[in-house]
């Protein structure tokens, strides 16, 4: 429950709700109550007794909890408390079905997750994977380098950035995989080391890891890919193999062994040598003018860490159709973002029926040497699971990547909506939904509370910004007027009305700026909510701070109503 005293407004427009049901009576009687859940709350399953239990939930004066009815500060306790936020508090638990295939979730991902800082002299640290993890992220990744002593490291290869031990990074892992959800998570491994460290970090993952680690495929499982339930508190191996043994005798079979280990041939890793030289420049290894150019060593799994890899085997991205003709349902592909934004533009729908079988990680572009992020959005709408960011760099990608995962629990497994999933009707983002019957949303921005004081000290002069984020026919921003001078209790009743074409994809991401001078305003807090966790009727909405954290008691009180 929120604990702070509401502002003079926010009480005004409470006690104007509280009066036209209490009707003139000294106190709500349970029936009027629940008459004001049903018409304005749209709590449309509330009976007499969810009206009285919240009554004795929030009333204190005892003649009140007596005769069955809330005094005016028991129902502004009632309208602040989580029964009343924007977000649908059956979400904070794991509510989805669980037992679909890996390849049916949105999958909370990072990139380079053991950066703090950026691509270039940042800090590698131990924290960044905590973090990551306490943050519902369910796929890491991890870039492993020769050592001294026979020691693996992660660093950010051909840089400046500093290097950790793969075995402290893979103990930090088994400490806290599974203190905020007890669904697998994916060591996504970069791997440049020499076959004798790659045996090195096999057996930490073996000793380390112990009965987390998934080392053997599901007795149970025919054709497809286990679900999060068959792999709950399991961690897996997600990495380039060695093919098959074949016969010595098929030299043409042995050329396949060999390079289906090799990952000189990975498309992901020539990505990572372009973005290196795309933005490493200086830092880049010099050469000699007029020496040659080394050819580039090919790196080959070691059988001992080919092994470990169960369900998540890395190959290379050729096309839609090869993946479909050729690719196993326990294959991945790791596609860099410009590359799947031109698959997006040209091929929207055989993407989305190539992510009903298969996983696709999509990374940032190598033109991202400060570590910023692109908009997930756009991958989210071809069902791409594993859509990685950085997670240190804090923003709009950011914050609709917390809202999106904010829901089913927290648990970094969102179940991607029935329209992805259809194996009969093709669904392509990129082209208007027009067959669909749109959803209409009206949002009533009607006041703000407790809004923290601009950086100087003073009054803000806010507003406030909606944004719907969904495929590119349902973005839309609207914005209220600007108040000036009030931080405590801003005051706009600002309606806003949008049309949604696929509102099961849609986030909500309100947004308060302080209007600094005519062309400026700078950010105050903002909160991301998917729109199927968004609840009607009147309800707080709580504000974060770039870095997640809560503003609290800073809020928004609005209207919401769809249909």
């Amino acid at each position: 429950m929120k604990k702070s005293k509401a502002p003079s407004s926010r009480r005004a427009e409470v006690l104007h709700l509280y009066q036209s049901y209490a009707a003139g009576l000294p106190t709500l009687p349970a029936c009027a109550f629940l008459k004001f859940l049903h018409r304005e709350q749209m709590e449309l399953t509330a009976n007499k007794e969810t009206a009285e239990s919240l009554i004795d939930r929030y009333e204190i004066e005892e003649t009140a909890i007596q005769s069955r009815s809330m005094t005016f500060e028991g129902f502004l306790r009632y309208m602040e408390s989580k029964d009343c936020c924007v977000f649908n508090q059956a979400h904070t638990s794991v509510y989805q079905d669980m037992d679909k295939p890996l390849s049916s979730y949105l999958i909370s991902s990072s990139h380079n997750t053991y950066l703090t800082g950026d691509q270039f002299v940042g800090k590698s640290n131990l924290d960044a994977y905590v973090s990551a993890l306490r943050k519902g992220c369910r796929c890491l990744e991890i870039d492993c380098w020769d050592g001294s002593d026979m020691e693996p490291v992660v660093c950010h290869g051909y840089t400046f950035t500093t290097k950790i031990r793969f075995k402290d990074v893979i103990s930090t892992v088994a400490q806290h995989a599974f203190e905020v959800s007890a669904y697998p998570v994916i060591l996504s491994l970069e791997n440049h080391c020499c076959q004798e460290q790659q045996e090195v970090m096999a057996q930490y993952l073996i000793s380390i890891l112990g009965d987390m680690l998934l080392t053997a495929p599901l007795h149970h499982l025919t054709g497809d890919l286990p679900s999060p339930n068959d792999l709950k508190y399991k961690i897996l191996i997600k990495n380039k193999t060695l093919a098959p043994q074949i016969k010595k005798d098929d030299t043409a079979g042995a050329e396949e062994s060999a390079s289906e280990g090799e990952y000189d041939d990975d498309e992901k890793e020539e990505n990572k040598e372009d973005e290196n030289r795309q933005t490493k420049g200086m830092f880049w290894c010099t050469r000699k003018a007029g020496t040659k150019k080394k050819k580039k060593e090919k790196v080959v799994v070691a059988k001992t860490l080919s092994d470990l890899v169960i369900y998540t085997r890395s190959v290379k991205f050729i096309s839609f159709s090869h993946s479909k003709d050729n690719q196993h349902c326990y294959e991945n592909t790791s596609i860099e973002e410009n590359k799947a934004r031109k698959l997006v533009k040209n091929s929207g729908s055989d993407f989305v029926q190539h992510n009903q079988r298969f996983l696709s990680r999509i990374y940032p572009a190598g033109t991202r040497p400060f570590s910023s992020n692109y908009n997930p959005q756009e991958f989210w709408n071809v069902g791409s699971q594993l859509v990685a960011l950085n997670f240190q760099s804090p923003g709009l990608p950011m914050d609709l990547y917390d809202g999106r995962f904010q829901d089913n629990g927290g648990c970094g497994y969102v179940l991607k909506p029935a329209v992805f999933m259809s194996r009969e009707k093709s669904f392509d983002p990129s082209c208007s939904q027009q067959c669909l019957t749109p959803t209409h949303l009206l949002l009533k921005v009607i006041s703000g509370s407790n809004l923290p004081n601009s950086r100087t000290g003073k009054a803000l002069d806010p507003f406030v910004r909606v944004e719907i984020h969904g495929i590119p026919s349902d973005y839309c921003q609207k914005y209220t007027h600007t108040v000036k001078s009030n931080s405590l209790s801003p005051h706009w009743d600002a309606d806003m009305n949008f049309s949604i074409s696929v509102p099961e994809l849609c986030l909500i991401h309100f947004c308060v700026r302080d209007q600094t001078n005519l062309l400026k305003s700078e950010f105050v807090g903002q909160y991301t909510l998917p729109f199927t966790s968004l609840k009607k009727g009147y309800r707080w909405v709580p504000l974060r701070g770039r870095d997640k954290c809560s503003l609290d008691p800073a809020s928004l009180f609005v209207f919401v109503s769809y249909s």
